[in-house]
């Protein structure tokens, strides 16, 4: 059950209206890292849970993103009111401006329209919480770099404001991944491939005409994989016997 409060979650203030800005803030009203794909992500994962306390984390964190849409779009309304009278105005967002005047519309800053493909549902928790932990990241980058293009003070106030929120839903998705008792790399329930999966392969050699090096191998070992060198002309080091992954002893592999 959903219940709409006549109040914004948070109070938006603009100084100046700016239409360009206005349409760059269409970004996280309609846009792949915007606030209604992650309401719908959150709230669809929630629904297919059957764990109660994870849907209960789903669900509240959800229906917040919903409070941040109506922040997002009533902020980018602001900015582009313009648009619905004045020419120059217009040409900042031609599409909302010609066939919504001047109001917002679920389109991303270039007009292309909001598609459910935004959305990582998977039914696996441990995979979902990650794809959420990356969705928080990519928005709360996203805001960063909106607030590099206002000088409007109570723009910033209120993007700083849902910046923050998304760090707060990554701790939360964060704490609920932690909960669920799995390892890094427990996902599903089939084991990976042993020897196998401890093995880099070190698919980009030699050296670049603009200085690039080969440095992954160095790295991989420091980081307890062994390493295969340019796997493409050596495949006889990747062979594993039968589906329990049992590596033939290979004299060939790098340690």
């Amino acid at each position: 059950m959903y219940h709409h409060v006549k109040q914004l979650m948070y109070t938006v203030k603009v100084g100046e209206a700016d239409p360009r800005f206005g349409n760059m803030l269409l970004e996280q009203f309609g846009g792949a890292n915007g606030e209604l794909a992650a309401a719908m992500q959150y709230t669809i994962q929630g629904i297919n849970t059957p764990d109660p306390q994870l849907k209960d984390v789903l669900m509240d964190i959800g229906t917040e993103e919903l409070s941040h849409l109506e922040v997002i779009g009533t902020l980018a309304r602001m900015h582009l009111k313009p648009a619905a009278a004045a020419r120059k105005a217009a040409e900042a967002d031609p599409l909302l401006a010609i066939t919504g005047g001047g109001g917002v519309n679920l389109y991303n800053s270039q007009g292309s329209a909001w598609t459910a493909d935004y959305l990582k549902i998977t039914g696996q928790p441990e995979v979902d919480l990650r794809n959420n932990i990356a969705a928080e990241a990519r928005a709360k980058i996203t805001y960063e770099r909106l607030l590099a293009f206002t000088d409007d003070q109570g723009s910033k106030d209120a993007l700083q404001f849902l910046m923050t929120r998304e760090i707060t839903h990554m701790k939360a998705f964060m704490q609920a991944l932690e909960g669920l008792g799995k390892g890094p790399l427990e996902i599903g329930m089939l084991p990976p491939t042993p020897g196998l999966v401890d093995q880099f392969f070190n698919d980009s050699t030699g050296e670049g005409q603009e200085g690039a090096v080969d440095m992954s191998t160095t790295w991989a070992r420091q980081n307890g994989f062994e390493v295969v060198e340019s796997p493409a002309f050596h495949a006889d080091q990747m062979e594993v016997d039968g589906p329990t992954g049992a590596r033939r002893r290979r004299s060939s592999a790098k340690k």
